[in-house]
Order: structure tokens, then sequence, then C-alpha cells
């Protein structure tokens, strides 16, 4: 389930979003304040964040740049959704690092919408929908991994694992970043329990010959290919 923050300080707004995206199957966390919102994020980083411009205190065009030169925040999707509807506005808006921009009034449908597209570019682990690389086939939905019908058994760590390198195919992703990316940087753990994981994940693979799938690249981390030189008959 995602997890979408909704910075917003017109309480009426911010449940109108909320209710819907709750309805949408997103989890989500309200905040009425830049100081809230930077709680928040500093407590679990979300999926996404809803960020309206005009907020007590510092602005959500500033906090955007504030997140934008964190090295923690810089990749954290932003979707600007103010009343603010000038060229000038928008651009301003997306050159602090905003993903999209999104007008008041405005259609909770197409906010739907462009939170699911930007989700799709920049976080699609976060996303329910079915992924196929190769032979192996992963439904969040159902929580199911199968090879033409074969179903994988996975403990819900190798399955968050395999979802997140399924959705990031040909990527090698160090250790540190499957952490914060998998377990979540408000987890604390060491390193070296990822290679545990991935060990698990290589066992359960091997059943349906797709074990090879997950390949470790010297002094840098791992990635999952879909090369014919990776799978077996």
């Amino acid at each position: 389930m995602s997890r979408i923050l909704v910075v917003e300080d017109e309480s009426a707004i911010a449940e109108l979003i909320s209710i819907n995206l709750r309805h949408a199957g997103f989890e989500v966390t309200l905040a009425g304040s830049a100081t809230q919102a930077q709680y928040e994020v500093d407590r679990v980083l979300p999926d996404l964040v809803v960020l309206d411009w005009m907020l007590p205190g510092q602005s959500g065009v500033a906090l955007a740049r504030q997140w934008r030169g964190a090295a923690r925040t810089k990749e954290l999707p932003i979707i600007m959704l103010t009343a603010r509807a000038e060229e000038g506005d928008k651009i301003a808006g997306l050159d602090a690092g905003a993903d999209d921009y999104v007008t008041k009034p405005f259609s909770t449908n197409e906010l739907l919408a462009r939170i699911r597209a930007v989700l799709r570019r920049k976080a699609p682990e976060a996303l329910d929908s079915a992924v196929e690389i190769g032979p192996l086939l992963l439904d969040p939905g159902t929580r199911r991994v199968s090879r033409d019908g074969v179903e994988v058994k996975l403990g819900p760590t190798e399955f968050r694992l395999l979802h997140f390198l399924m959705t990031h195919p040909e990527r090698v992703h160090s250790r540190s970043q499957l952490l914060d990316r998998v377990w979540g940087d408000h987890v604390f753990i060491e390193e070296r329990t990822i290679d545990v994981h991935v060990k698990r994940l290589r066992e359960a693979l091997e059943r349906v010959q797709c074990a090879r799938m997950i390949e470790t690249v010297r002094g840098a981390g791992y990635r999952l290919t879909q090369q014919s030189s990776a799978l077996s008959a």
C-alpha cells in the first residue's frame, strides 16, 4: 500500500483528498504546515507528497527546494496542489522540484490519475499493478509470484525485495539503496542483512529455475536481469 503525505492547511480540502485517496487504496497522512510535513517526512519517508503552496510559516515551494537539496529526499515524488494558476507560478513550482503541478479547483479523479502517473515514473514499486519480467509474474494484489503457473513461495521481506528489483530491472542497486527502498529508511539493520535475504530469494527462485536472474555486481550491489543467459529451462 502506497504512503501519501498530503500537506494542506485547509482542513476541508485535506479531508476530501484523504477520503478519495483511501478509497483508492492509498495510506494517507495529513500535515497542516511545513513544520508538520517535515516531521512526517523525517519519521517515515512517504511514496509521494501532495504539497500546497500557501502554508503557515514556510511555503510549499521553499519546502520542495529543501527536500530536493537533501540526499534523503532528493528523489521524493512531489505534486504541487495550489490555487496559484499563473504560468509564472507553475514554472516556479516545477523549477523548485515538483514532478507535477495541479491547480485548484481540481478534480479528485484527475488528481488520482496524476498521482498514479508520477508513481509509475518515479516509484513503480509503490503501485499495486502486476509486474512481469521474463518468465516471472509478480502480483502485489494477491502477493503471489509464479513462473508458467508454478507458484514461488516467498516470505514478506523477500517478496518486497523481488518487487522492487522487478520494477527496476537491469539497474544496479547498492545495499544501502536496497535498505532504504525495501526496508524503509526508518528501519535500522545492518547492510549485510541484505545478503541474507538475497540468498533466501535466490533459493526460492531456484525452484522455478530463475535464481540467476538476481545478479551480484561485485563492489556495487545487486540487479535483476531478464537476459536469457540468466534463465534455465
